[in-house]
C-alpha cells in the first residue's frame, strides 16, 4: 500500500485524506441489499484535455426489491444518463453518489451510466489518490491511477464499500492514444488499432477489489517470462516497462520470481494462476494492484542473502495475498492486509539469511511502532480512519509474537490456511474475529487475549520482577488473562518458561532478563 520503510525497521511515511476521498464506513442500507457481480469499464482517455468519456455497466443482484440505487462516484465527473434493465430512468449526482429513481425486483439487475469528464488528480500520489498525469524522461505521456483510499468511485461508479467485490470479475476497455500501451489486471483479450487510437481489452473473471480495478498508460513493451509455481502450474510473468528501461526488465522479474517463490513457500500457489503474474512501471513509488501490481522504485536494488532485493517491489507483492485474496471486508480490520503483508516481508528475510537475521529485524522493527491508538478501532471504519502506521509496524510484530506463542508446527500451517482456505479467500471477506478463531482452533488454546491487548488495545504487555531473598526472583504477567510463554535469562542461561499472572519464582545469581530476542511488545517493572 502506501508505504516507505527501510528494509528492518518499516518506517511508514502516511498522510490523511479529505473526507471526500475515503471510502468504506457504514454500509448505506441501499447498498447493503446490493451484490455486485461484475464491471464492465469502457473509457476513451483524452491526454490533452486530461479527461476521461465513456460508461460503464454494473450487473448486480438485489436481495430485495428496492425503489432506489446507489453507486458512488466523484462529482469532478458529470453523469449523462443512466438505463436500469435498458430503460432510461431519471437520477440525481451529488456528494459523490449516484441516485437513481427506479422500480427493481429482487434477483439480477444491470445498470449502464455514462459519463466522463475530467478525474480527480492526485497531489501526492500514492499517498494521495487519483490520476497522475505526466511524462517519461523521453516525453512520452505516462498516466496513472491510485485509488486504494479514495476508492474506485474516483474514476468509475460502484459500490465503494471493502465487504463487496465484483464476484465474477471485470471487463476493463480503455482507448489510449495508438503509439501508447494501456496495462491492466487480469488477461489482455484483444487490442483494436485504427488510424489514431489503440483499444485495450483486458478482462479478469477473478473478485477484485475496487482499488484494483485500475489501469496505466505509458510508453510501455512487455517483458515476459514464464513462472512454474509450486503445484507446477505454468503462469506468465509479465512486466510493462517504460521502453527506456527495458533492458533492465529481464534482471527484475528474476528478482521478482525469487520473492514469488518465498511467498508460496509460506502462503501457498500464486493466487492469480489462471491469468498472470503482472507488475507496471508507474511514476509514484508502488501499489498492490490485483495481477499488475505497481512499481516505481526505479530498480534500486539492496541485497538480501547475497541476491538483489527490492524492498518496494517485495511488500507490494505480498498484497497478492493479503488484501487482495485475503480481503478483509471492513477497513477496521486494515491490519490483515498490511500487518500480515508486512510479517511476510521479512519472513524474505528469514528464508534468505537464516532466523537470527530474522529476529534482529524484528527487534529494530519494535521502534517503529507507535502505539499511540489501537489497531482496530471499532467496526464500520472508513479508511482514512483506518490507516495508520502501526496496522502496518505493530500488526507484523503481533505475528511474530503470535508465532512464539503457538509455535512453528502449528502456526506456519495455520497462517498457509489462511492464505489458501476457500471459507477465508476471494469471494469469502474476512474480519479480525475469523482471523482470531481459526488460531484459536488450530492450537487449542484461546488466544482472544493475546488478540485483545495487541489489537485493541495500546497496552504493553506488563511483567513483574519482584526481588525476593536467597537471589530469588518472582515472575509474573500482570495485565493479561493467559498462560504465555517467556524467555527468561539469568546466570545459568536462557530458559524459556509458562508464566501467568500468579507468577513462579526462579532463583539466579543476577538479575534475570526478560525476552531478550524481543518477541514481545512488553514494560518489565522491577521491585
Amino acid at each position: 500500500m502506501r508505504t516507505i520503510y527501510c528494509l528492518l525497521l518499516l518506517t511508514i511515511t502516511f498522510s490523511s485524506y479529505s473526507q471526500n476521498l475515503t471510502s468504506g464506513g457504514k454500509l448505506k442500507p441501499e447498498q447493503a441489499i446490493m451484490d455486485v457481480r461484475h464491471y464492465t469499464i469502457n473509457l476513451s482517455v483524452d491526454i490533452p484535455q486530461k479527461s476521461i468519456n465513456g460508461f460503464a455497466i454494473i450487473d448486480v443482484i438485489m436481495s430485495q426489491p428496492a425503489s432506489t440505487l446507489l453507486f458512488d462516484l466523484m462529482n469532478d465527473l458529470t453523469v449523462q444518463s443512466v438505463s436500469v434493465n435498458g430503460k432510461s430512468t431519471l437520477f440525481t449526482h451529488a456528494n459523490n453518489l449516484i441516485t437513481i429513481s427506479t422500480l427493481v425486483a429482487a434477483g439480477k439487475n444491470s445498470v449502464k451510466i455514462i459519463y466522463g469528464g475530467k478525474p480527480h488528480i492526485a497531489t501526492r500520489p500514492p499517498w494521495e489518490d487519483g490520476f497522475t498525469w505526466t511524462t517519461d524522461s523521453t516525453g512520452h505521456p505516462w498516466i496513472a491511477i491510485t485509488a486504494e483510499g479514495g476508492g474506485g468511485k474516483i474514476y468509475f461508479p460502484c459500490k465503494d464499500h471493502p465487504s463487496d467485490e465484483p464476484n465474477e470479475g471485470v471487463d476493463l476497455i480503455i482507448t489510449t492514444p495508438k503509439d501508447l500501451v494501456a496495462a491492466g489486471p487480469g488477461l489482455l483479450i484483444k487490442v483494436t488499432r485504427n488510424n489514431k487510437t489503440a483499444t485495450w481489452y483486458w478482462k479478469t473473471n477473478y473478485s477484485i477489489n475496487n482499488y484494483s480495478i485500475i489501469f496505466n498508460i505509458g510508453d510501455y513493451i512487455a517483458v515476459t517470462k514464464e513462472y512454474t509455481t509450486v503445484k507446477g502450474n505454468k503462469v506468465p510473468m509479465q512486466f510493462y516497462v517504460l521502453k527506456e528501461h527495458q533492458a533492465k526488465a529481464l534482471h527484475h522479474l528474476d528478482v521478482l520470481e525469487s520473492m514469488v517463490k518465498v511467498k508460496e513457500k509460506y502462503f501457498g500457489e500464486y493466487p492469480w494462476v489462471k491469468e498472470k503474474i503482472g507488475i507496471v512501471e508507474t511514476p509514484h513509488l508502488g501499489m498492490e494492484h490485483q495481477s499488475m501490481n505497481a512499481y516505481g522504485n526505479h530498480f534500486k536494488y539492496t541485497q538480501v542473502g547475497g541476491e538483489d532485493f527490492d524492498w518496494l517491489m517485495n511488500h507490494e507483492f505480498g498484497h497478492e495475498w493479503w488484501g487482495n485474496k485475503v480481503t478483509a471486508k471492513d477497513w477496521a480490520d486494515y491490519w490483515i492486509h498490511e500487518g500480515i503483508g508486512s510479517f511476510g516481508d521479512l519472513l524474505f528475510i528469514r528464508d534468505k539469511e537464516g532466523e537470527a537475521a530474522y529476529i534482529k529485524a524484528f527487534k529494530q522493527n519494535i521502534f517503529s511502532i507507535a502505539n499511540d491508538k489501537p489497531i482496530i478501532m471499532g467496526t464500520d471504519i472508513d479508511e482514512e480512519t483506518a490507516y495508520h502506521g502501526d496496522i502496518y509496524s505493530k500488526g507484523a510484530f503481533f505475528m511474530h509474537t503470535l508465532r512464539y506463542v503457538i509455535g512453528d508446527s502449528i502456526f506456519f500451517p495455520t497462517l498457509k490456511k489462511l492464505a489458501t482456505d476457500a471459507a477465508y479467500t476471494y469471494d469469502n471477506l474476512v474480519n479480525t474475529n475469523d482471523v482470531q478463531q481459526l488460531f484459536n482452533t488450530a492450537s487449542h488454546i484461546n488466544l482472544d487475549p493475546l488478540f485483545n491487548l495487541y489489537l485493541r488495545t495500546i497496552n504493553k504487555l506488563e511483567v513483574h520482577i519482584t526481588s525476593m531473598n536467597n537471589n530469588m526472583y518472582k515472575i509474573q504477567l500482570v495485565n493479561i488473562d493467559m498462560t504465555l510463554p517467556l524467555d527468561i535469562k539469568t546466570d545459568a542461561g536462557i530458559n524459556r518458561l509458562m508464566i501467568d499472572k500468579k507468577g513462579i519464582t526462579i532463583s539466579s545469581n543476577v538479575l534475570p532478563q526478560i525476552d531478550p530476542d524481543t518477541y514481545y511488545i512488553k514494560k518489565v517493572i522491577i521491585e
